[in-house]
């Protein structure tokens, strides 16, 4: 893989111009803003883990709604959304889900959700029933999901699912198992690996796919070992991008990558077979997904 030579690492942010954001409040935003009550009927990612693509997004219609509520039963250390004892899940939600979804006219509806380790089946039915309310309500929409590792729960998790193919099932690997105690304790970097093997095998039609996350340490090796280890496991869409401190709470950036790392990782996982890359330094998991959901 080629890489870029005598490159000094980047610590600081206001070395990173790349990362600046153009903001983008047209009448398209204020539409979506509004269809999606304000936060207060829904959560969106968008807000809850403040995604730097979400104005983005929002003035072009589309949006990753976040279920099961806004409170997980996890603390991982680079994540956004708050942690603590999640409140029972909404049984209105499903529906309220999918008016959102037709009132902003989405053809392509992605789903995510907090970590739900005290549910029995860890949310996973829950995830069906938004499922199959949005068909309801938008007949011939596409369906990607971005969902918790089911913790010891895999299994039964992809039987409540699997009837609801086609989607694309996503699964963030996150980062490099290196740095699993660090930033995601409580998860399992061989557990997230058998989750999507074990999706990528129960269909023909569903999809797996993931993210990493770049910039907590890790080396550009230990990348590319985590590429080589999600296609093994049947993967074969992946985004990267740079992580950004949410807080002063969260874990310290050890380096901002500039999009010339990012062109590199790219060309490392089409070389080892990916299909679909997406890599830049403001890529998320659900970024531009409509585009890539075929």
């Amino acid at each position: 893989m080629a890489q870029v030579k005598d490159r000094k690492p980047i610590t600081k942010l206001r070395d990173a111009p790349w990362l600046k954001v153009r903001l983008d409040l047209g009448k398209r935003f204020h539409q979506t803003a509004q269809a999606l009550g304000h936060g207060d009927a829904l959560n969106t990612v968008c807000v809850e883990a403040a995604c730097p693509n979400r104005h983005e997004c929002w003035s072009a219609g589309t949006a990753t709604f976040m279920i099961l509520g806004d409170t997980c039963t996890r603390a991982c250390k680079f994540c956004n959304v708050k942690t603590g004892k999640p409140a029972s899940p909404d049984p209105h939600e499903p529906k309220q889900l999918a008016e959102a979804a037709r009132t902003m006219g989405i053809r392509y509806c992605v789903i995510t959700s907090v970590d739900r380790d005290d549910l029995p089946d860890k949310g996973a039915e829950h995830f069906g029933l938004c499922m199959d309310a949005l068909r309801e309500a938008v007949p011939g929409i596409r369906i990607e999901l971005l969902t918790p590792d089911f913790k010891h729960q895999e299994e039964q998790a992809i039987e409540r699912l699997k009837l609801r193919a086609p989607f694309i099932w996503g699964h963030n690997i996150e980062t490099v198992p290196r740095l699993y105690q660090t930033a995601r304790r409580g998860s399992s970097y061989e557990g997230s690996l058998r989750l999507l093997r074990l999706a990528g095998e129960i269909h023909e039609s569903i999809k797996t796919k993931s993210s990493l996350m770049v910039g907590l340490g890790e080396t550009q090796n230990e990348v590319v070992d985590v590429m080589r280890d999600l296609h093994a496991q049947g993967v074969r869409r992946m985004n990267i991008g740079q992580y950004l401190r949410p807080t002063r709470q969260h874990l310290e950036v050890v380096e901002y990558h500039p999009p010339e790392y990012f062109d590199e990782l790219k060309a490392a996982a089409l070389e080892i077979g990916f299909k679909v890359v997406r890599s830049g330094p403001l890529v998320r998991s659900s970024y531009h997904a409509h585009e890539d959901g075929e």
